[in-house]
This record gives C-alpha cells, structure tokens and sequence, in this order.
C-alpha cells in the first residue's frame, strides 16, 4: 500500500503536536494568571454591645478593617496562580528549546526571561514609552520599556516609526542634476 500524500496547508505544518502543545501552555498560562479565586460577598457578622452600635466611629474603623482584610485575601488569592502559571511557562520554554521550535515574536514579548512571569499590563508589570533623544524629538527613537514587578528586569522594545531616509537619499534626483549646473 502506498502512503496518501498529505494535501497543501494546514497538515502540511511539521512539529504540528509541539505546536499544539506550546499553545496549549500558553493558553493554561494566561488563564492561571488571570484568575482569581470566587469570594463571598456576604459580610462577617460581628457582634457587637449596644454601646458600641451607637458609636459612628467604631464602624467606620469595623469597615475599614473588613475591607483591608478582603483587599489582602484577593491579593493572596492572585498571589496562589503565580507559581502554577510561572511552571507552565517554564515548561512551555523547554519545550521549545528541546524541539527547537520558534516561539512567536508576540508571545515572546510577553514572558519575561528571568523569571518566567507571564507580563500582564498593570498587574505583573509596567509599560513606559522611552525617548532618549534631544526633549523627544525623534519619534522614530521611541522605545517600549517593559519593567517586570516581580524581578525587576526591563525589556526593551523598538516602536515602529518611519525613520527619515538618509542624507544622500533625501533628495531626488533632479535636485542633484540642478546643483551641480549652477556650480558649473
């Protein structure tokens, strides 16, 4: 029996399984991150004296310590997916690695290399806009740096912005035939 010839595009990709599993990685990765723990939004029955109900000022500090404590229990509760998540990102680079395939440049951009945190806008890290140039006035010098939270390392990112062309290359043509007759 002969083999059937694989037909054109889309089961023609090698490392297809690698592929899917990369993918699949990333995926898990993204939504441990992004996760959060259900919390109940009933309030804690708190007991209290009849001399203490007529107090303003106790309640106000009763909330206050109510909402400190249900802020730090969504914090440690983010807090819980990270390492789970930095694993999966972990294995998604020795997998690539090993099969030696490329991770897309998008993806790429969004794990940090030290650390294996996956770079979430606001949460994990931070995106600034850098112009080093003379006051900011070369916009194709604009860079995105990416600062992570968790170790501190930036990632450096060029914006695509139109340079102007060269020198030489500025002026057409017909504008270097005139000099040079008028210099002649």
């Amino acid at each position: 029996m002969a083999k059937v010839k694989a037909s054109k595009g889309i089961g023609n990709i090698p490392n297809k399984i690698l592929h899917s599993r990369i993918s699949y990685l990333y995926q898990a990765a993204t939504y441990l991150s992004a996760a959060q723990q259900p919390h109940s939004d009933s309030k804690p029955v708190s007991t209290k004296d009849s001399s203490m109900a007529t107090s303003k000022d106790s309640e106000t500090e009763s909330e206050r310590v109510m909402a400190t404590d249900s802020s730090k229990l969504t914090t440690s509760s983010q807090a819980a997916y990270r390492p789970s998540s930095r694993r999966l990102i972990s294995d998604l680079r020795s997998v690539t690695l090993k099969g030696q395939v490329r991770i897309s440049p998008a993806m790429k951009q969004s794990i940090c290399k030290k650390c294996d945190t996956l770079l979430i806008d606001g949460s994990t890290c931070t995106n600034e806009v850098e112009n080093k140039s003379r006051g900011g006035k070369k916009p194709w010098a604009d860079v995105l740096v990416r600062r992570c939270h968790i170790c501190s390392l930036e990632k450096r990112f060029p914006m695509a912005a139109k340079r102007q062309p060269r020198r030489p290359h500025r002026q057409s043509p017909d504008d270097s035939l005139l000099e040079g007759t008028h210099n002649g």
